[in-house]
């Protein structure tokens, strides 16, 4: 009887941490959360609006049909549809972009901190990749055509290109209401306050006076 109780234990510890560690967003404990951008409570997420205030408008978001503008240094557009634009995905742990690429427009080398992507090309032709973490560093890159799908793993460094001729359109789900992006030259090159220019250009193996340059840039 012993051993069954301890062994009963261990589940139960285990159970509540592999919840703990694979739940990345509260999971909703009502039928909806809408965000209550307004109040001062500080929590994990957004607080909720009193439910019988809640509108169609709360769960609505209109424009992705409309193409992003892409003149730009990189050549891209991100249009977000996160909690931000909509309210009543909080706590619901999903998000969506849409990306529009000029010809050869990247959308630069970024993590997301807090959700995995699930990417799907609707028009036009990318190249797109993601890192592997240390020390390996692999590159897993391939080329996607229209109604090709790609996953991009929550935290590693990732990217898309057009390769095409014309310009390249695709819708991005990601697993949480506010997935965060990390784009890489600007957090590293564009801080405030700036890193110090020794420690990246230690980083970097360059000289100072180009990391300079490349803050400059940010």
């Amino acid at each position: 009887m012993a051993n069954l109780f301890l062994l009963l234990n261990l589940i139960a510890v285990v159970s509540f941490c592999c919840v703990n560690v694979l739940a990345f967003e509260p999971s909703p404990m009502q039928d909806f959360c809408v965000a209550d951008p307004a109040s001062l409570d500080r929590v994990n997420g957004l607080a909720c609006k009193d439910p019988k205030s809640v509108q169609a408008e709360d769960f609505f978001f209109s424009g992705l049909h409309l193409a992003g503008y892409t003149t730009n240094a990189v050549g891209s557009k991100v249009t977000p549809v996160n909690v931000a634009q909509v309210p009543g995905l909080n706590t619901l742990g999903i998000s969506l972009v849409r990306v529009d690429y000029a010809p050869w427009g990247i959308n630069p080398p970024h993590t997301h901190p807090r959700a995995t992507e699930i990417l799907t090309v609707l028009e036009g032709s990318l190249q797109v990749g993601f890192v592997t973490s240390n020390p390996e560093n692999r590159l897993i890159t391939k080329v996607l055509k229209k109604g090709d799908v790609f996953v991009f793993p929550i935290g590693l460094v990732h990217y898309q290109r057009n390769v095409g001729k014309g310009n390249a359109v695709a819708i991005a789900a990601l697993s949480s209401q506010n997935p965060g992006v990390i784009t890489i030259a600007n957090a590293v090159f564009g801080s405030d306050p700036a890193i110090a220019t020794d420690i990246l250009a230690k980083a970097f193996q360059v000289d100072e006076s180009i990391v300079a340059l490349m803050q400059s840039k940010f």
